[in-house]
């Protein structure tokens, strides 16, 4: 039989107007009162949708990088091509040396322990430039020629200014070349190397001097990289070289151009074969490590690998003499999937391209297809690292290092495609791929991971008494908060907002949309609320305020249940919302004769305030009452949930645990 309702607020309609009367001019300070973002513009509308007159600047790189394994150092140069779509005349840009955070007397090391995650690991490192010029410029039609030149440039920390020869106009195009040098030292922060069966595997990231971002928003992005918070870059295309010693193998984010330069005809013809089959297939085996055969020869020693790359936002090598190789199509042959590891790790790793294909083709099924040509997943000394196509990942167990390949690979997604600011809003990057990787464990498992948008996680830090909202910047989260708040809370407010705020039916379209709308661009907060709300056809500034901008709670209460009879029995649920947090009520209800009924309430019911009465008519009475009794919502006190308060509720299953990659 269908449950009939009747809602009774405790606040009467005059009572409620007469407040409303007496407070009339004063600044609106309810949770549902319209989130203040800023005005939309021609750039950026007020639909969420990139606007006409959108522009984002391009960085395009031609590197040739040399690898020397004696004295663990690498040297590059590199001719960038930087297109100025902005409406403005830029007279210098700004570049970013990563890794001049790994030197003792770097900002990174004066904040973060160095021994810590995010720390430099005590390494004298940092970039020596060799060379910043202006190249020579032909004569052409209107422009006379121009020698080379030195640029003059000044470095502050972690990044470079570098001062233009003459103003760059909209629409016009600088070409800069630079020089450079850094020593790998002992940090395991997001790169570095690890010596393990006989060999030293190098991976090489955060590596190049790279433009920072000018966007409509800021101007020049030009936070420092203090190790703790990621990156922020401009979407271009990449051509590199890489000359290491013959007998190493290199994996890269791109294409690899001249495989019969540095494979043998067998690798090749394996290669051919990996395209296309659904099982993996062995590039280099662990038979042939240290095989001279399984190298072709070089005549002074070295090979230099040829990388291209189109339509992404950064570039990450790694290389090793040890390296197992094996690769399996995967999304029919448009993508190829590949895994790099020495060989004591094989006996673990020998699954771990089946762990990417997994991933990569549930994501295109679920989201949006995967875009790139190859996706590489290297064990290396870094536990859980993202960069375009190529991802490091070191886990102890088979169901770690699923979790952290799929986290890893999930990051193409947000924010390898949707170039979001992850120093300054982690949570666009970390929250949404959490997100997106919950649901891939369950299909994997049957069950929720322990650690992907976790109930418990999140209230560890929201019972801790230290909470930091989800919109911190990155470097101004304590170590110990940075999963909880940008990767688990963000995470779950995401599931709770597609499973019980609006419904998979209505969001999933919606996060499609903002993925089809910011791909390859780089939006803001705002830009991604206000696709929402254009697809799910809600305000939610309700939502995004409490969750997103504010450590406020969720502690919904049932007080008590009473009888009427004055117009027909009724039993009156009287709830209240104790937290900060506004949500819809799910009740469970049983009644006098013994049978059990659901109620589900909408957020609307605390406009009139805190509390509110529930009018369930009769002729059956209710008896008990449980708040979310199938343990949906993060509330920081569940003794409340229950009337009368000794009920007992079902607990969920226990999930699997799951490790958190970076």
């Amino acid at each position: 039989m269908r449950l009939l309702l009747r809602l009774l607020p405790l606040f009467s309609a005059s009572a409620l107007s007469a407040q409303q009367t007496s407070t009339a001019g004063a600044p609106d300070t309810s949770v549902f009162r319209r989130l203040e973002l800023p005005a939309p513009n021609s750039i950026r509308t007020g639909s969420g949708t990139p606007g006409p007159d959108y522009w984002q600047q391009r960085a395009d790189y031609v590197i040739r990088a040399t690898l020397d394994t004696s004295a663990r150092s690498l040297r590059g140069e590199a001719r960038i091509t930087y297109t100025n779509n902005s409406p403005d005349t830029l007279r210098y840009i700004w570049l970013q040396l990563d890794q001049n955070v790994f030197h003792s007397q770097s900002r990174g090391t004066k904040i973060f322990d160095p021994r810590a995650r995010f720390g430099t690991g005590g390494a004298e490192g940092g970039v020596r430039i060799l060379k910043i010029a202006q190249p020579a410029v032909a004569a052409a039609r209107g422009r006379a020629a121009s020698p080379a030149s030195q640029l003059s440039h000044v470095v502050n920390g972690t990044v470079m200014k570098v001062d233009l020869a003459a103003p760059l106009a909209p629409r016009a195009k600088q070409e800069i070349d630079v020089s450079w040098s850094f020593p790998f030292g002992p940090n395991r922060n997001r790169m570095g190397i690890e010596e393990i069966d006989g060999g030293v595997t190098y991976e090489v990231a955060q590596w190049y001097p790279r433009l920072a971002v000018y966007d409509d928003i800021r101007g020049w992005n030009t936070e420092q990289y203090l190790g703790q918070g990621e990156f922020y870059l401009e979407y271009g295309s990449f051509d590199v070289s890489i000359t290491v010693p013959a007998d190493m193998i290199v994996a890269a984010t791109g294409v690899l151009r001249n495989p019969a330069d540095v494979l043998t005809a067998t690798q090749r013809s394996r290669l051919a074969q990996a395209g296309t089959s659904s099982s993996t297939v062995v590039i280099r085996g662990r038979d042939e490590v240290g095989d001279p055969a399984s190298r072709p020869a070089a005549e002074y020693g070295n090979l230099t690998w040829r990388f291209t790359a189109d339509s992404v936002r950064d570039f990450a090598w790694a290389a090793s003499k040890t390296f197992i190789w094996d690769a399996v199509g995967v999304n029919g042959g448009k993508t190829l999937a590949m895994s790099f590891y020495p060989p004591s790790t094989a006996a673990l790793w020998k699954e771990a391209t089946q762990y990417g294909k997994f991933a990569i083709e549930n994501y295109s099924a679920q989201w949006a297809p995967y875009p790139y040509p190859t996706a590489s997943n290297v064990r290396g000394s870094e536990g859980g690292m993202e960069y375009p196509m190529i991802v490091f990942c070191n886990r102890p167990t088979p169901e770690t290092l699923y979790s952290v390949t799929d986290h890893e690979f999930g990051h193409t997604w947000f924010p390898m495609v949707v170039g979001s600011n992850e120093r300054r809003y982690p949570w666009m990057d970390e929250g949404f791929n959490e997100f997106i990787n919950y649901y891939n464990w369950v299909k994997r498992f049957g069950l929720p991971p322990a650690h992907r948008g976790s109930i418990r996680d999140y209230l560890a830090m929201a019972t801790s008494g230290e909470e930091r909202p989800v919109m911190t910047f990155a470097d101004q989260l304590p170590p110990m908060f940075v999963s909880p708040a940008a990767y688990d809370k963000p995470a779950l407010a995401l599931r709770l907002l597609r499973e019980v705020v609006v419904g998979p039916e209505r969001f999933d379209p919606a996060f499609k949309e903002y993925f089809r709308r910011w791909a390859y661009k780089h939006p803001t907060p705002a830009d991604f609320f206000r696709t929402i709300e254009d697809g799910v056809g809600e305000d939610l500034s309700w939502f995004w305020r409490s969750w997103l901008y504010t450590t406020a709670q969720l502690d919904q209460a049932v007080d008590s249940i009473a009888l009427a009879d004055s117009v027909g029995v009724e039993s009156r649920i009287f709830l209240r919302n104790a937290g900060g947090i506004p949500m819809p009520v799910d009740l469970g209800l049983l009644m006098d004769d013994g049978s059990t009924q659901r109620l589900t309430l909408p957020v609307e019911i605390w406009y009139g305030g805190d509390r509110y009465t529930a009018i369930v008519p009769g002729p059956k009475k209710v008896n008990a009452v449980t708040l979310d009794p199938e343990s949906r919502y993060p509330d920081v006190r569940r003794e409340n949930n229950r009337w009368p308060a000794a009920l007992q509720s079902e607990s969920p299953a226990t999930p699997p645990r799951s490790a958190t990659g970076r």
